[in-house]
Parts: structure tokens; sequence; C-alpha cells
């Protein structure tokens, strides 16, 4: 009896671990979907800027951005800070690539430059308690969402190039192209990365994407030519070669 009493003692220690450790994996699940699907609404807010009203888009989408950091990415951070939060990657992982891309979304449509792992993990910081360990986006769900920012880059391009902005279309192309090519260099190398190297395959359909879109305004650039009746140079229409004029 005295043997089974030592051995029920530190069992049911590991009983309660682990029951804990589920509970914190659903809240955390719970958290990362609503960190994914408010992250979406940012992107979808930056698809809806033009040329006409970018900067108002942009601010809305900023402060978008700052609810989602202040409500839905700071229960993650109270759930993990300070715990071995590696054990409970695959939970909050989906979260967290789908905020570095909206984050480096819109900071790109803002000011053309990628936003760096290490600015992102600066906004997380005044979430986190200064006694305990803070919670950092790691460096692979970094390059995951940084994967997946091409996809949008691939539609705003399409849509830049609608609205005539082919400056712009062009510098998302070397945008994309960069990201690619760099990322082409590190991929190989690193461990644990069938993820990557799965998102690696849609990110070079997107690049070609773009690259084929603007080629195909420059090589036929006498098709976009402004709207017929319309006093805006800025307005095109693509396809009005059969129109007789």
């Amino acid at each position: 009896m005295a043997t089974e009493s030592a051995m029920k003692a530190p069992f049911t220690k590991y009983v309660e671990y682990l029951n804990d450790l589920n509970e914190k994996r659903e809240r955390v699940v719970k958290a990362s979907r609503d960190v994914t699907m408010n992250s979406k609404k940012v992107i979808f807010q930056v698809h809806r800027m033009s040329k006409y009203n970018k900067e108002e888009v942009l601010e809305k989408a900023e402060k978008d951005l700052a609810a989602v950091t202040d409500q839905y990415v700071s229960r993650l951070v109270k759930e993990l800070q300070g715990t071995d939060f590696w054990k409970l990657r695959r939970a909050y992982s989906p979260g967290i690539q789908e905020y570095v891309e909206a984050a480096t979304f819109c900071g790109f449509c803002k000011n053309g430059t990628l936003l760096t792992l290490d600015e992102i993990n600066n906004t997380l910081l005044p979430l986190n308690d200064p006694s305990l360990q803070p919670l950092q986006i790691n460096i692979l769900d970094y390059l995951l969402g940084l994967a997946d920012l091409t996809g949008e880059l691939m539609r705003l391009a399409i849509g830049r190039i609608s609205d005539g902005e082919l400056e712009f279309a062009q510098k998302i192309c070397r945008f994309a192209r960069d990201i690619y090519r760099e990322l082409t260099l590190v991929v190989p190398h690193m461990d644990d990365s069938h993820d990557m190297k799965t998102k690696m395959e849609t990110m070079l359909q997107s690049v070609m994407k773009i690259e084929n879109a603007c080629f195909s305004v420059h090589v036929r650039g006498s098709e976009y030519i402004p709207l017929l009746g319309s006093d805006d140079p800025g307005s095109f229409l693509v396809g009005v070669a059969d129109i007789e004029l």
C-alpha cells in the first residue's frame, strides 16, 4: 500500500500537468483563430486602397492592426509568456503567420519596405510581463508569414494595374521577386521546413503572375488607353482595341 501511494502521488501531478496543458492548448487555439480572422480583415482593408484613398485606407488598416495586437495577440501573450511556449507552437503558429502577413503587407503599402522580425517583436514587448520570459515570434513563423505575403502582393499588383498605377505594380513585382530570391537561398538550409518548401511553390506561382501581368502591360501598352469620354488620364480600360473610334 505504501508503494502504491508513493507511485500515485507523482502520477497525479502528471495528470494535472497534462490536463492544464490541454486546456491551455484549447485556449491558445481559440486565440489563434481570433488573430487569424481579424488579421485577414486588416488585409481586406488594405486591398480597398486606390490612388485616391491610399492614406485614408492605410490609416484605417493601421488602427485595425493595432487593435488586433492589443485585443487578440495580447491574449496569446498572456497564455504563453513565461512558459515553454514552443511546446504549443503548432497551436498558435497559424494565427502568428497571418498576423505577420497582415503587418508586413500594411508596412509595405505604407513605406515600401519590408517590416523585419525585430520590428514586429518590438511591438509585442509592451504586452509582456517584464518579470516573465517574453513571447517572441520565431524566425520560422515569420518566414512562413512572409511566404504568404506574396499572394496578397499578387492580388494588389493586379488591382493596381487595373487602376492604371503601373509604376506601383512594377514596384510590387520587384519587391515580391526580391523576397522569393532571398528565401530560395535560406530554405534549403532550414530544418523541418516541409511547410516552407510547400509554400515556396505557391510563392513562385504568385511571383510569375505578377511578372506576366507587368510584362503584358509593358508589351501591349497601347491597349491600355484612357476610357473613352473620360477626362481622367488615370482611368484605364483593358482590351479596347476592338472599339471603333
